[in-house]
C-alpha cells in the first residue's frame, strides 16, 4: 500500500477509538502523524426513544466496554516508562542496602529476643562487674577472647544498630529445686546493674513506651527474660516479683521439665505421648503471664506444650529463639502446625544464629539463617517472624553473623530478594514485637479494669530434701 493509504487507515483505527471511547482526559498513546488527538466528549444519554437515539446506543456501549481496556493500556505503557527510573532509585549494591538498612534500624528498633551475656558475666568473672568494661572490645580482652561463647559488647552492639535487647537471666537445669531462685534473682540484678553501669549506652525498659523512647533518645533499650520455669521454684509468687523487677517474658522451660511443663528434651521421651504439656498450674502459670502483662516464651518447651500454651493463653506468645523444624529437624525448633496457629494467636518466631538450630549441624551461613526466617515467614506470614539470635549462649555461628555487629549484614542481604520490601524489614527488625508487647499490656490493662485477681493457685508439694514442709 502506499504511504497515503497506511495514514488513512491509520486515522480510521484512530477515529474509531475517539469514536467509542469516553476517556476525554486520555491522548492518543500511538498517535499517526505524531500529534496526539483527545477523543470527543461523551454525551449524557437523551431521554427520548427516537430511531436515531437507538443507533446512538451502540457507540455508547462500546464507550463503556473500551474505556477500561484503554485505560489498562494507558497504565501499562505508563509502567514501561517508569520502570527503568524505578530500577535505577533501587539499591543495587549491598552498600547501597545497608544504607537503606541503617536508615530503616534510625525509624524502628533492631530488637533482638535473647542475649545471654549476663550468664557469661557469672561464667566469667562470678558477677564482679568492677572486672567487666562493656564499653571496650572484649574480644581482645581475655577470658573472653578466649572463648567461643562470647559476641557481645558494646562496640559490637552500636556497630550491629541494635535497638533493644532482651537479656537473659538464666540459671542452668541443675540449680533445679536447690538455689535456683536465688541464681535468677542473681542474674536479674546483673542486668540492672549492667545497663545502670553503662547508662550512656543502655537503659533497662519495661514497656513498649520505655521501649520506644529510648530508641528515639539513641539508647540501647535492656530489657530482662527469665529463661526456664525452674527458675521460679514453683511459685507464682516469685513470678510476681520477677516482673516486679522488671522481667518482661518467661520461657517455660529450659531444657529441664518442671513439675507443670515439658521441655524440649521430653519430646523424646516414650511417655511424651501421655504427658499433657501443661498441668492446672502450669496453666495458671499462663494466666498469670497474662494478668501480669509478660510476655509467655515457648522455645524450649516441647510441641506438646507449645500446643498447650496457644491453647490457655489469651495474649500473643513469643518464642524468642526458636527457627523452623521443618528446615532443621530438631525438637527445639516450630513444627509448621504450631506456626499456622502462632499466626491465629498474633504471636512471633524470633530465629535464632545458633548453627544446630538452622542446619542441624556446626556449619551454616548467612542464606541458610534467611531461608527459616522466609519459610516462616510462609507458613505464618510477615507478622510473625523476628529476630533471637541468642549470642552468648552458642558457641557455633553462621558464617557472616558471627557477633552483634552483623545484624545489618543480614537485612541487607534480605534486602536482594525482591520479594522484601522496606516495610517487610522493618516488620522483621521490631515492628512485630513491639505489636506482641503492646498487646499483651493491652490484655493486662484490660484484666486490671475487670479486677481480675491475682492467680492463687499452689503447686503440688515438691519432696525434695531442700525444701521446707510446713504450710
Amino acid at each position: 500500500r502506499s504511504p497515503a493509504a497506511k495514514q488513512a487507515e491509520c486515522r480510521a483505527i484512530s477515529d474509531f477509538f475517539f469514536q467509542t471511547t469516553c476517556l476525554t482526559e486520555l491522548p492518543d498513546v500511538a498517535p499517526c502523524n505524531g500529534t496526539v488527538r483527545l477523543p470527543p466528549p461523551c454525551e449524557d444519554s437523551p431521554s427520548s426513544g427516537s430511531s436515531k437515539d437507538r443507533r446512538d446506543e451502540s457507540p455508547r456501549r462500546r464507550c463503556r466496554l473500551l474505556a477500561p481496556v484503554l485505560l489498562l493500556v494507558a497504565v501499562l505503557l505508563l509502567g514501561g516508562l517508569c520502570l527503568p527510573f524505578l530500577l535505577q532509585s533501587a539499591p543495587a549494591t549491598h552498600q547501597q542496602r545497608l544504607d537503606v538498612i541503617r536508615r530503616i534500624l534510625t525509624e524502628v528498633p533492631l530488637i533482638d529476643g535473647h542475649n545471654d551475656l549476663p550468664w557469661n558475666v557469672r561464667k566469667f568473672v562470678h558477677n564482679q562487674l568492677g572486672e567487666v568494661n562493656l564499653s571496650s572490645d572484649l574480644g581482645r580482652v581475655d577470658p573472653w577472647a578466649r572463648s567461643d561463647w562470647s559476641h557481645t559488647d558494646i562496640p559490637r552492639l552500636r556497630a550491629g544498630l541494635v535497638g533493644a535487647q532482651f537479656w537473659s537471666a538464666y540459671v542452668p537445669c541443675g540449680a533445679a529445686q536447690l538455689n535456683a531462685v536465688q541464681l535468677s534473682l542473681e542474674q536479674i540484678d546483673v542486668i540492672r546493674r549492667l545497663a545502670e553501669m553503662n547508662a550512656q549506652h543502655l537503659t533497662l525498659v519495661t514497656s513498649v513506651k520505655g521501649l520506644i523512647e529510648a530508641h528515639r533518645e539513641g539508647k540501647i533499650a535492656s530489657l530482662i527474660g527469665v529463661e526456664g520455669g525452674h527458675s521460679l521454684g514453683n511459685s507464682l509468687g516469685v513470678l510476681r516479683t520477677f516482673y516486679g523487677l522488671g522481667a518482661r517474658y518467661l520461657t517455660l522451660t529450659h531444657a529441664c521439665d518442671t513439675s507443670w511443663a515439658v521441655c524440649s528434651v521430653g519430646e523424646t521421651n516414650n511417655t511424651q505421648d501421655s504427658t499433657p504439656g501443661l498441668s492446672e498450674f502450669g496453666k495458671a502459670v499462663v494466666r498469670e503471664l497474662n494478668r501480669l502483662g509478660m510476655l509467655v516464651d515457648l522455645s524450649h518447651v516441647s510441641t506438646r506444650t507449645m500446643r498447650a500454651a496457644l491453647q490457655t493463653t489469651r495474649a500473643p506468645v513469643i518464642f524468642s529463639h526458636s527457627a523452623a523444624r521443618a528446615l532443621c529437624n530438631s525438637t527445639r525448633n516450630v513444627p509448621d502446625d504450631v506456626l499456622r496457629n502462632l499466626a491465629k494467636n498474633g504471636g512471633v518466631a524470633m530465629v535464632p544464629f545458633y548453627t544446630y538450630f538452622i542446619t542441624c549441624n556446626s556449619t551454616a551461613t548467612i542464606k541458610d539463617v534467611i531461608a527459616h526466617i522466609n519459610h516462616i515467614r510462609k507458613v505464618a506470614g510477615i507478622d510473625h517472624v523476628g529476630i533471637g539470635a541468642g549470642f552468648d549462649g552458642i558457641n557455633f555461628t553462621p558464617t557472616g553473623l558471627e557477633d552483634v555487629s552483623r545484624y545489618p549484614q543480614l537485612l541487607a542481604t534480605l534486602l536482594e530478594d525482591p520479594t522484601w520490601t522496606e516495610e517487610d524489614i522493618k516488620k522483621l527488625a521490631g515492628l512485630n514485637l513491639l505489636r506482641v508487647f503492646a498487646k499483651v499490656e493491652q490484655v493486662r490493662d484490660e484484666w486490671h479494669r475487670a479486677a481480675v485477681l491475682p492467680v492463687e493457685k499452689i503447686s503440688p508439694p515438691d519432696n525434695s530434701a531442700c525444701v521446707y514442709g510446713a504450710s
